[in-house]
């Protein structure tokens, strides 16, 4: 095999590697409603702030 193929090959394995470890820090996601709404933990969903 020549260098460039091997470096071809190294770059396809290292890519996706690469970008699972910059996702696995993530420990919770983050909800974003809408103005006038609140986030419902028990629910899971938006609910309209009354008042």
């Amino acid at each position: 095999m020549t260098i460039k193929t091997l470096l071809t090959a190294a770059a396809l394995v290292a890519a996706p590697l690469v970008a699972w470890a910059e996702c696995g820090s993530h420990s919770e996601a983050k909800m974003t409603c809408a103005a006038g709404s609140e986030y419902d933990s028990t629910s899971g969903t938006c609910k309209a702030v009354s008042g």
